[in-house]
């Protein structure tokens, strides 16, 4: 296979009740991107969903979603986000046979021209996500079996600081270590994230580490040091397209439905 094409997902806040979420419905929201990406010619070779999947992590909530990302006609992966359970989560998504039993959400995805490792930031009662020594540790064994490999890691939330004032009071812990995992491991090529809302992208210790926008809401662009949270009024629902070859790498392409 000589190439591959990645669709990325992210902060899809679905609930199974009816709801009055500021974007919109967030469920009819993320039908339209599965649909899009459904009629995507070249179709993506699988859909990666990078956290923030349900708005308050319970378990009717895992099932309506999974309901609707079971419409993919691709396989799709999952990692949590700062409103997940991490137990609800599994429980639901059990049956797809790619999680781990116990423990962090964390898992390799083998077969393809990229190998992709799943990463779990969640960090219970926070905004802010957290890769713990556990984790960390869990992430470096795994980049030591297939060094010669090019890889992509897939996570929730973002390591730096992005001028977003909202998101930066509430880094992610665990970004120095991870730092110094990425320096030591090159064929890491792109770290992809989510919970930021809006697009932003940056080179960070030898790898390009970009977020996605949400198919739920998008945050304002406001970088204005003690700025809150604004919301785009009618912003359309967006997913990402990243495109890998062996000479061109990964180029990364945004969308709205």
């Amino acid at each position: 296979m000589p190439s591959m094409m990645i669709a990325q997902i992210t902060d899809t806040h679905v609930q199974a009740a009816p709801e009055r979420e500021p974007g919109g419905d967030s469920s009819a929201r993320l039908l339209k991107v599965v649909r899009t990406l459904n009629a995507a010619a070249p179709a993506p070779d699988l859909v990666l969903v990078t956290g923030d999947l349900v708005n308050d992590g319970g378990p009717a909530d895992y099932e309506h979603l999974r309901g609707i990302l079971s419409q993919l006609q691709v396989p799709h992966f999952v990692v949590p986000g700062n409103h997940d359970d991490r137990d609800a989560l599994r429980a639901v998504f059990r049956p797809d046979g790619y999680l781990p039993e116990s423990g962090y959400l964390q898992y390799v995805v083998d077969g393809f021209p990229l190998r992709l490792v799943g990463l779990d930031t969640l960090r219970d009662g926070h905004d802010g996500g957290r890769l713990c020594l556990d984790r960390l540790y869990w992430l470096e064994r795994t980049l030591e079996e297939a060094r010669g490999v090019p890889t992509v890691l897939f996570m929730h939330h973002v390591p730096f600081l992005t001028g977003l004032a909202p998101f930066d009071r509430s880094p992610m812990e665990g970004a120095d270590a991870l730092a110094s995992v990425l320096s030591g491991n090159p064929q890491v090529e792109r770290v992809l994230c989510g919970h930021l809302h809006r697009p932003v992208a940056t080179r960070w210790h030898g790898a390009t580490v970009t977020a996605a926008p949400s198919t739920c809401f998008e945050i304002a662009l406001d970088l204005r040091e003690g700025a809150d949270f604004r919301l785009v009024p009618a912003a359309a629902p967006g997913f990402q397209m990243h495109m890998w070859t062996k000479t061109g790498g990964l180029v990364t392409h945004t969308a709205t439905v």
